[in-house]
């Protein structure tokens, strides 16, 4: 859909195109639209734009002055209308995400690659939180977060499947101090923590039982705002750490981490790429948005 055209458009084209007919029909407009215009510019001025024959039309010396002063500002405004028409509907520009670490750990890591090689003219900007940021107002493009924790203002895409809950220790941790048979036990480990970012609260170890789920109070001598730092520790044998099992899933099957308590894991929600009905039809979220869906179901195939 056009812009409204402005009389200083109107007189760009009759003086760019040479008659007000071909002004007319590069701007899609009636002659009758463009005559009216022109005057209107005219009786503003006070002052002709034009000398019209019956063979030319010509600019007069107010017209010369006032194309010299308008035409750079015009192929401003056509170079600058051009860059937001096109903004957004290719494979380029700039994509500003926001992730909690686990996101980025479970989803984005190993996929961040091999997208920019795919798509090289887009660049990220990812946004290491586990807030729940105001998309639009902080100027970003989309957002991660577990299912249900997504404004409903917002479109939600599903990217992984549920994901499960894992108590995890080194072996050598184990051998010291053997293993808890109930969550219940953990009372006499040392548990390492995970302190939100943005509440400020410990996040509670979730188990499941013959009365449902309920949640631990697991004491400990560390407490990190970051999932891999006690995940780390825990493979260095400071302690038992609570965490999602696919992400720890590699160092489980090295035998870097033994998980215990498996009979009382959570189900969680999957995690959901979330954005503003805005950005419904932007090009480079949407690439982002396949390419993630495309890995992940890939990655259930194998």
């Amino acid at each position: 859909m056009r812009l409204p055209l402005s009389t200083l458009e109107v007189f760009n084209a009759i003086a760019r195109e040479g008659s007000m007919s071909a002004a007319a029909q590069a701007l899609g407009i009636k002659r009758s639209t463009v005559s009216h215009q022109l005057k209107n510019l005219e009786d503003q001025l006070g002052a002709a734009l034009f000398v019209r024959t019956t063979r030319a039309i010509n600019l007069t010396e107010a017209g010369r002055a006032l194309m010299r002063a308008s035409g750079p500002a015009f192929e401003q405004l056509a170079d600058g209308l051009e860059t937001a028409r096109s903004a957004g509907h290719s494979a380029r520009g700039e994509l500003k995400l926001a992730a909690p670490e686990f996101a980025y750990q479970l989803l984005l890591r190993g996929k961040l690659i091999s997208f920019q090689e795919k798509y090289p003219e887009i660049s990220l900007e990812l946004s290491l939180t586990d807030a729940l940021s105001d998309i639009l107002h902080e100027g970003l493009h989309a957002g991660f977060r577990l299912g249900g924790l997504v404004a409903q203002d917002m479109i939600a895409k599903p990217l992984t499947p549920a994901l499960t809950s894992a108590v995890v220790a080194s072996p050598a941790y184990l051998e010291r101090h053997g293993a808890p048979g109930h969550p219940k036990d953990l009372l006499n480990h040392n548990c390492l923590g995970y302190r939100f970012q943005s509440s400020g609260q410990l996040a509670p170890w979730a188990f499941t039982g013959p009365d449902g789920d309920y949640a631990v109070s697991a004491p400990g001598s560390l407490v990190a705002n970051s999932v891999p730092v006690t995940i780390e520790m825990a493979m260095k044998g400071l302690g038992i750490a609570y965490t999602f099992r696919e992400i720890c899933r590699e160092a489980l099957e090295r035998g870097d981490l033994v998980e215990i308590l498996s009979e009382h894991r959570v189900a969680m929600p999957g995690i959901n790429i979330y954005f503003p009905q805005e950005y419904r039809s932007f090009i480079p979220l949407r690439l982002l948005i396949e390419h993630l869906q495309a890995d992940e179901t890939a990655g259930q195939r194998e």
